[in-house]
């Protein structure tokens, strides 16, 4: 499923929108560590989970700063993040980190976008570049790692 967020023409509302994807990719996360049999890959998903905690920690901040909503929960679109993940549990680790993979396409478009979004300012565009690097470097992991299993 593409993703919209990014192609919003007001800034607070690119960053509430940010807000849901990343409590909707932290939901994913936690099913995802909890359904894989391999420990070392949960152990790595976990950890990429944490750069998810830390991109909300800076989204809150900065819808502070911006007076932007932010959502304390998920919405609608957590259920379709965490239903691939328990469906591909059927087929296997292999199938889990391919169906993570297709969310953070969704999160590396994402951020690609927020950091062109003509709202930035210079600190909100820093963020979003390394949000994209962080999510690039998660999908080329769960990439590979699909693909050796």
């Amino acid at each position: 499923m593409a993703t919209t967020v990014g192609n919003e023409s007001n800034f607070n509302d690119l960053v509430t929108n940010l807000i849901y994807l990343e409590r909707d990719a932290i939901a994913a996360y936690e099913e995802t560590a909890k359904r894989l049999s391999d420990q070392a890959l949960s152990q790595q998903i976990a950890e990429f989970r944490d750069d998810h905690l830390q991109h909300l920690d800076v989204l809150n901040e900065m819808a502070r700063e911006a007076g932007a909503d932010a959502p304390a929960e998920g919405d609608m679109k957590q259920m379709l993040t965490t239903g691939k993940i328990a469906m591909a549990d059927l087929m296997g680790d292999a199938a889990i980190l391919k169906a993570m993979k297709t969310n953070e396409d969704d999160t590396v478009q994402a951020y690609e976008r927020a950091a062109r979004h003509e709202g930035a300012v210079p600190k909100s565009k820093a963020f979003f570049e390394k949000a994209f690097a962080d999510e690039t470097r998660h999908r080329e992991w769960m990439e590979r790692m699909a693909q050796t299993l």
